[in-house]
């Protein structure tokens, strides 16, 4: 990408010089008409140079977009890699070694969890490609949202630690009117953000109250929490911070992407707030009669 704006930057300088040159050559020839060819010179220069900012704009997104498909990539590879090498070690130890019932069920166990990961990065980039290509209509039914909090952190309790982690507060028979599929999404990603970003062992707390029409989710963690700055940006798609040759957690960067898309489609808000003493809160509101 370097070459081609190096190219682009050198011919902007080459036509503004050769307009000056010619407008000189002109003002020698006719030194009467300063006042037509400073005017004319003057406006085609202007529109060259919005011209050429809209265009260093246009180039500088492509290369934004570029380096983010390529961390992308980066990171799916490294996704799919290692639940597919532990899926492997597991089974082939399965099939070397003479184990015990108890240490089949426990590699079996493991193995599960790890298809589960790939069902749930197979999933994500499913519905991001359905939303960026509008094809997802959202279908909407009436459900247990309460079941489905409990059910997602349950399964994610599993992924985190041998210890209870995962904390919920949820209120029972809490209905919804929406896409289960899409929301599922929403509280799975929610949730394994704020296990991935938090210390080992550390507590999540997942919370699901109901006073009249709205439902609100909260989910917070005690990890190393969002600058200011990344606030903004953090549902963007492809964004995360840093590099992934450098970063130490998972992820591909698709997660808060679709939460937020899909809350737009449920007339849902999202808010992200500082927990205290460190950390983050995601505050999801849902008003019940507009689902």
């Amino acid at each position: 990408m370097r070459r081609p704006l190096i190219i682009f930057y050198g011919l902007i300088v080459y036509t503004v010089i050769q307009v000056i040159w010619w407008g000189r050559l002109l003002l020698a020839a006719k030194p009467d008409s300063l006042g037509m060819i400073i005017g004319e010179s003057s406006v085609f220069i202007f529109i060259f140079l919005v011209g050429a900012f809209y265009m260093h704009k246009a180039i500088k997104g492509e290369r934004k977009l570029h380096n983010q498909q390529r961390n992308f990539l980066l990171s799916v590879t490294h996704e799919l890699k290692s639940p597919l090498a532990s899926i492997k070690l597991y089974l082939e130890t399965i099939i070397k070694r003479d184990l015990d019932a108890e240490q089949r069920k426990s590699f079996l166990t493991n193995s599960l969890k790890d298809i589960e990961r790939l069902d749930d990065l197979v999933e994500n980039m499913l519905i991001a490609t359905k939303i960026e290509s509008k094809s997802y209509t959202f279908p909407k039914e009436q459900f247990n949202f309460s079941q489905l909090v409990n059910s997602v952190a349950d399964r994610l309790q599993l992924h985190a630690c041998s210890s209870h982690v995962i904390k919920t507060k949820v209120d029972p028979l809490i209905f919804i009117n929406g896409d289960k599929f899409a929301l599922t999404s929403v509280v799975t990603n929610l949730v394994e953000n704020a296990v991935k970003y938090s210390p080992p062992c550390a507590e999540v707390n997942v919370i699901l109250k109901q006073k009249g029409t709205q439902i609100t989710l909260i989910v917070s963690d005690s990890g190393i929490g969002i600058n200011d700055q990344e606030k903004s940006r953090i549902f963007d798609k492809f964004y995360r911070v840093g590099s992934e040759e450098t970063r130490k957690t998972k992820g591909t960067g698709l997660g808060l992407f679709i939460v937020k898309q899909v809350l737009d489609k449920h007339q849902a808000t999202i808010k992200v707030k500082n927990n205290n003493p460190s950390g983050t809160i995601f505050e999801v509101i849902f008003n019940a009669h507009a689902n």
